[in-house]
C-alpha cells in the first residue's frame, strides 16, 4: 500500500511532490510505521522507483532489425506510462543523491540489458561484427527516443521505432 502510493505520487509530481506526510495522507499508514520500514524519503523512493526499472522482455524475432524495432517500440510504451514522468527528476536527483544515482544506474542497465543482449544474438548468427560498437548502436536508438519524449515532445510511435532502427543499423558511406 505505502510503495504503490509512493509510485503514484512520483508518478503525478516527481521526487519533489512526494512526501512522507502526503504518503501517509493518501495511504492511510501512520508516518512512524512508514518510517519503521524505511528510515529515510530516498530509501522509500528508492523502493518505490524499483519499478521504473523492470527489464524490457528480450524478443527472438531471429533478426537484429526486427529485435531492435520490438526493442524500440517497447521503450516508447514504457515512456508513454505515467510513470515515465519521474525519469527527469530522477536524472536530476541522481547528481546528488548516492541512492538515487545507483537506481538511476539499474534502470538505465535494465533499459539497455535487452537490447545488449539481441546485439550479441545478432553477433553470434553473423548479423553484426564484433567491431561494431554495442553502446554506440543503442545510443543511436534510444537517443532520439529518449529526445523526442522529454525535450522535443514530437511524436513518439512505432513508425518513429522503426525509423531511428533504421538509421542506427545504416552503414555508414
Amino acid at each position: 500500500m505505502v510503495l504503490e502510493t509512493t509510485y503514484k505520487l512520483l508518478a503525478e509530481a516527481g521526487l519533489g511532490g512526494v512526501s512522507v506526510d502526503e504518503v501517509s495522507r493518501r495511504s492511510g499508514v501512520a508516518k512512524t510505521t512508514i518510517y519503521r520500514h524505511w528510515r529515510t524519503r530516498e530509501s522509500l523512493l528508492v523502493d518505490a522507483c524499483t519499478q521504473l526499472a523492470a527489464r524490457l522482455p528480450v524478443p527472438a524475432t531471429g533478426s537484429l532489425r526486427t529485435d531492435l524495432e520490438a526493442l524500440a517500440s517497447g521503450a516508447i510504451r514504457r515512456l508513454h506510462q505515467p510513470s515515465a514522468t519521474a525519469m527527469p527528476s530522477i536524472i536530476d536527483a541522481a547528481e546528488r543523491d548516492k541512492e538515487l544515482a545507483k537506481l538511476h544506474s539499474q534502470i538505465h542497465a535494465q533499459m539497455c540489458g535487452a537490447f545488449f543482449s539481441v546485439i550479441e544474438q545478432a553477433r553470434v548468427r553473423g548479423e553484426l561484427t564484433r567491431s561494431q560498437d554495442s553502446r554506440e548502436l543503442v545510443a543511436s536508438i534510444l537517443g532520439p527516443i529518449l529526445y523526442r519524449r522529454f525535450f522535443s515532445r514530437e511524436q513518439l510511435d512505432e513508425a518513429f521505432a522503426k525509423k531511428v532502427v533504421e538509421r542506427a543499423l545504416r552503414k555508414p558511406d
